[in-house]
């Protein structure tokens, strides 16, 4: 019965192209049109049909996960693209359609983040050896979306970019101190401090991260100018000319969007710049998939830009500049693949073969949601004042 079922609601959602699926019966069958290069599946677990029908973004990443799906020449790229286009054209089932509405109703419990719990999320991403982190980020270990200013640029070129951007929004000047919040490995608050002559401020939740980026700052002799705190956002007494959060926000959660503001609004001196760098939607508001939820970002969310604006206008905060970053996600995502993919052998010697499909799952469908899924990048500007940043960007290309 449940073959019978899956069958059919799988006719009616695949229209982007051809899905040939091998069920564990030893049937194959063709699904959707054939254009396009056609995608073949095999899924070995009897049970498997019921649990996508059940729950579809968690059942299919779980069943790659395990082996229980495989895709013909590990075309998981092509896999996912097809199931994004198809089900961005609006075509699934209506109890498909009502499980994702139940989602988005329950996505600010989801989202709940007090600070015990975001030490235990960030652990469940963060604490992973940073060997690892190493294998396919760049020296810098910038874990953020770069800017790829001009075609054919490398991870590392299209990094640099980002920060002398970032640099050049917040017109730091040397002698201001500034605020990284959610710093990571420490790479931005160091590039900065060199660039800049400021003194640079990070607070992250992760002891590992910690670790790394004090060795740093102190193996370039910047430990009096860089400073590194185990730190939550809601607990910063100090007040600083500068703040900058890159890719931090997204871990914060909504319902705590008044709180991460307000502490924005409290460190900033009255005539400081703020820089917010951060995942979003450009299609309204949704929900975080629950395979990410429960396997990669726990307590997360990228939101839309309609779900960030009412906490900053309450916070006394004045946006002073928006831009949409599209495109330089997927192709950040696309570099840590490669790299990721290249370095198998060494992470074969860490990590066990389940964790191997996770992580590829996590790049490949993060990679196809900014290329299919109306999933952007936002640098927002803030300030107290309206004129404490130019009234032009020409600033920013002198």
């Amino acid at each position: 019965m449940w073959n019978r079922i899956f069958l059919t609601v799988l006719h009616r959602a695949i229209r982007a192209g051809r899905l040939n699926v091998t069920l564990a019966n030893g049937t194959t069958h063709q699904i959707g049109p054939d254009i396009g290069t056609p995608v073949a599946v095999t899924l070995s677990d009897p049970a498997l049909p019921r649990k996508i029908l059940l729950n579809p973004e968690l059942a299919i990443g779980e069943a790659y996960m395990e082996g229980t799906l495989t895709v013909a020449g590990d075309d998981l790229s092509g896999f996912i693209a097809l199931l994004i286009q198809s089900a961005v054209r609006g075509d699934l089932p209506p109890a498909l359609q009502l499980l994702r509405q139940m989602r988005k109703g329950r996505k600010r419990r989801a989202q709940f983040n007090p600070a015990a719990k975001s030490l235990k999320n960030v652990a469940h991403h963060y604490e992973l050896s940073d060997k690892f982190y190493r294998l396919f980020l760049e020296e810098d270990m910038q874990y953020t979306c770069a800017y790829y200013r001009e075609p054919g640029m490398t991870l590392e070129a299209a990094q640099a970019a980002k920060i002398d951007h970032i640099a050049a929004k917040l017109l730091i000047r040397p002698g201001m101190r500034v605020l990284d919040i959610g710093c990571g490995w420490g790479g931005l608050a160091i590039r900065l401090a060199q660039k800049t002559g400021a003194h640079v401020t990070g607070i992250t939740l992760s002891p590992a991260q910690l670790e790394t980026a004090r060795a740093r700052a102190a193996g370039l002799g910047l430990a009096g100018q860089v400073e590194f705190r185990l730190q939550d956002y809601r607990d910063l007494p100090d007040t600083f000319d500068r703040v900058v959060s890159v890719g931090m926000m997204e871990h914060v959660g909504q319902p705590q969007y008044g709180a991460y503001f307000s502490s924005v609004a409290n460190s900033l001196a009255p005539d400081g710049v703020a820089l917010i760098h951060f995942i979003g939607r450009s299609s309204g508001p949704n929900a975080l998939s629950p395979w990410f939820q429960k396997y990669i970002f726990p307590g997360g969310y990228a939101p839309a830009f309609s779900e960030v604006m009412p906490p900053v206008e309450t916070s006394g905060l004045v946006m002073t500049d928006l831009e949409v970053w599209r495109g330089h996600y997927a192709q950040t995502l696309l570099h840590w693949r490669e790299r990721f993919e290249a370095s198998l052998p060494e992470i074969r010697g860490m990590y066990d073969a389940r964790f191997v499909r996770m992580w590829r799952f996590y790049l490949v469908s993060a990679e196809m949601s900014f290329r299919g899924m109306h999933q952007v990048l936002f640098q927002m500007q803030l300030a107290k004042t309206p004129l404490a940043v130019p009234g032009t960007r020409d600033y920013l290309y002198p």
